[in-house]
């Protein structure tokens, strides 16, 4: 199964985890994290540094601003080897539920199937992550320093995480990031940008039945760039346009004085984003109804996932890898956004959602494959024990 003869210690380590990885999944699980809610990220936090200090790994808390702090824990490469770039373990500790869910629906095992708020988006990734890092902490053998990064606020882009992200992984070899793996067993390889704003307009209030030619409704205007956004849609190049909330207006006999929408908007590469910020902003302020003005007053963005050669080369070393251990992994595209655009716009080879496989990610019945705690960690981790 192996080439190098550091690679079994690590590999057989593993093989007897699943019951301690399934403990601490558990205590993760029955913690609230919601991206708004700090003190529950940071308590997750907390869980994690306090198993990882007990397993002798180091970690160190990396204020983020008004987001609490991400955690970054490092172990070095094995003594005697030349200096190596660290590999980066990528993760967020953030969850799209709000306080109480934990209580609601606590994590709970049926068979192989794990649920609860998070278990697979992406605790069990974080779970994953942890448990590699020990392996080498136990064992050595690694050619390069292996670091985990465990954030906090992925769900609502990582406005506060990103500058850590970006800064932890310039100059990294490799980036893995452990969002969950498809049912299929298989990774990602692509993932949409997405652009999160919130665009509010302005009007001229006036009594609707004694002076409506003196008002200027921004319900109207807004309307009106509404349908211009949405015409931005291009299915065939992957670019949607969203306009998911709205809410303006003062009273129903008031000439509306104000309106806002939250836009999710959608795209593939780096190009379009370009594009799509610069057609946004003369869309929404643009004068259709006189009397009325709009502006962008929030923008949140992720960077689209590409492939690239450096990218699609860490993927067929991982596949290469995880074949030997009898996995057989295929690449996907998606939809949703996640931090490892951010690694790959750096240029730092990246893969993704090489986490324990997992679905429903955000809905009540979410759930994870514990089958694949043990086979995904050791495909991990033997594919940080190749890398060249």
């Amino acid at each position: 199964m192996t080439n190098w003869p550091a690679e079994a210690p690590h590999l057989a380590w593993l093989a007897d985890q699943r019951p301690a990885m399934t403990e601490l999944l558990a205590a993760l699980v029955n913690t609230d994290s919601g991206s708004y809610d700090q003190a529950g990220v940071d308590r997750v936090g907390d869980l994690l540094r306090h198993h990882l200090t007990t397993r002798g790994i180091a970690s160190e808390r990396i204020p983020c601003a008004g987001a609490g702090y991400c955690l970054s824990a490092r172990v070095e490469a094995a003594a005697g080897v030349p200096a190596a770039p660290p590999i980066l373990l990528l993760g967020h500790r953030d969850t799209v539920f709000g306080p109480g869910e934990a209580a609601a629906r606590p994590f709970r095992i049926e068979g192989d199937l794990a649920f609860g708020p998070g278990v697979a988006d992406m605790k069990a990734g974080l779970v994953l992550n942890s448990f590699v890092l020990e392996a080498f902490a136990r064992f050595g053998g690694q050619r390069h320093p292996v670091v985990a990064l465990y954030t906090v606020d992925e769900e609502i882009a990582s406005r506060a995480s990103r500058p850590v992200i970006e800064a932890v992984a310039t100059g990294a070899r490799a980036v893995f990031n452990a969002e969950p793996g498809r049912l299929s067993g298989n990774v990602v390889t692509g993932r949409k940008g997405a652009m999160f704003l919130t665009i509010e307009v302005t009007g001229r209030a006036a009594h609707s039945g004694v002076a409506h030619a003196e008002g200027a409704s921004a319900i109207e205007a807004l309307a009106r760039k509404i349908q211009a956004l949405h015409a931005l849609t291009d299915h065939v190049s992957g670019t949607t346009v969203n306009v998911g909330l709205i809410r303006g207006g003062q009273s129903i006999n008031t000439v509306a004085p104000l309106a806002v929408a939250e836009v999710d908007l959608r795209f593939v590469t780096m190009a379009a984003l370009a594009q799509l910020e610069a057609v946004v902003r003369r869309i929404v302020e643009a004068v259709e109804l006189p009397g009325t003005t709009g502006r962008i007053v929030d923008q949140a963005t992720f960077l689209p996932f590409e492939q690239t050669a450096a990218n699609q080369a860490l993927f067929e070393h991982y596949v290469a890898c995880a074949a030997e251990l009898g996995l057989t992994v295929a690449g996907e595209f998606t939809g949703g956004s996640a931090d490892s655009g951010f690694t790959s716009a750096l240029g730092v080879p990246t893969l993704c959602a090489t986490g324990p496989l997992g679905a429903k990610a955000h809905a009540p019945d979410e759930v994870c494959r514990l089958d694949s705690l043990v086979p995904r960690a050791q495909a991990l981790a033997l594919a940080i024990l190749r890398l060249e």
